[in-house]
């Protein structure tokens, strides 16, 4: 029988409740069983919905936001996104100040939604006055009746996935999940989704993902601050040059890092053989379940839950483009190799 169709008010109304997908080839051959939290399903493509739409209504309620203020941001893309979606429905302006290593694809969708938008130089430091942390903040301080989302800082961005994406998790695997693997760049999908995870069950293992020229990875293992860690890397929306204090480092068990030219062949794998359209950290985070399996990581009990954070349609001039591929000494035809397009005249 077929499921009676109800009416939504609003896309607002769509964010949450993911759906929960088993993934059966990419996975061939590891131990355990793996499923992937599909985020891109949210009506604004990615996991950053939950956390615009939590911290607009929690500003709200404290009388912070009005009709007419102006919502500016640090965005690599999928946050600035889903601010400007909900500050079209609720009312507001929107100003985002943009990586330029964010797609172009992105940065198109953010002036789709009615944004204005900064781009800013990406490899810089985080306190150089170019970069998007700082221009963000200095648009917050020049602009009346504003507010400065603060993402990476912002203690909100954590608490949406505790009481959203970790309780969907442990219901959609009938608290069966052992293992829980997602990016972390601002760390609040990890972190609160830990946070309510670990409260259920101790034993489940928090894997982060990190990216090679990133310095989570070993903040997390010395506490220490290497700069010599830094250096310019691809993978959007995953990885840090600075310490987000969103990132809760203590609640997470271990993390992995993961090469640009892997993370983007393995999302192209995944819609090869999944049928899943999934963004470039996606790519990256099934490339860290990979890599984990094969240290030993998981056994024939595992239940391991991968969190896609956005859709594929944000990198077609990256990663789903043979071009980009090519110039960036990715595109290798034997690695999950694309058909050829043949033109009929």
């Amino acid at each position: 029988m077929k499921q009676k169709l109800g009416i939504t008010n609003n896309v607002l109304e769509l964010i949450g409740s993911t759906p929960m997908i088993r993934l059966n080839k990419i996975t061939e051959g590891l131990k355990g069983d793996y499923f992937t939290k599909l985020e891109g399903y949210n009506p604004g493509h990615s996991t950053k919905d939950r956390i615009a739409l939590h911290i607009i209504e929690q500003a709200e309620r404290q009388g912070i936001l009005k009709k007419g203020t102006t919502i500016i941001e640090t965005t690599s893309g999928n946050t600035g996104f889903s601010l400007a979606m909900v500050s079209i429905i609720k009312g507001y302006e929107c100003i985002l100040a943009v990586s330029s290593k964010s797609s172009l694809d992105k940065i198109d969708m953010l002036k789709a939604m009615g944004a204005k938008v900064y781009v800013c130089p990406a490899h810089v430091s985080a306190d150089d006055p170019r970069s998007y942390y700082q221009v963000a903040k200095r648009l917050h301080e020049e602009t009346a009746d504003s507010i400065y989302i603060n993402q990476y800082f912002n203690q909100l961005n954590a608490d949406a996935h505790y009481y959203s994406t970790g309780p969907e998790i442990w219901e959609q695997t009938n608290g069966e999940i052992t293992h829980l693997v997602a990016a972390s760049g601002t760390g609040g999908t990890i972190s609160g989704t830990a946070r309510f995870l670990k409260e259920k069950n101790p034993n489940i293992k928090i894997l982060g993902v990190d990216a090679f020229g990133s310095i989570l990875k070993k903040f997390h293992e010395t506490r220490e601050f290497d700069t010599s860690e830094i250096y310019p890397y691809r993978i959007e929306g995953l990885g840090k040059n600075l310490i987000p204090t969103a990132t809760n480092f203590d609640i997470i068990d271990k993390f992995e890092k993961v090469s640009d030219e892997n993370a983007a062949h393995r999302a192209r794998q995944i819609a090869m053989t999944e049928g899943i359209f999934a963004g470039y950290t996606s790519g990256a985070a099934m490339q860290a379940a990979i890599q984990l399996a094969n240290q030993g990581e998981f056994d024939e009990n595992s239940k391991v839950v991968i969190i896609f954070p956005d859709h594929g349609s944000r990198y077609m001039s990256k990663i789903y483009n043979d071009k980009w591929m090519a110039e960036q000494g990715f595109f290798d035809t034997q690695k999950f190799a694309q058909p050829e397009v043949e033109f009929i005249k």
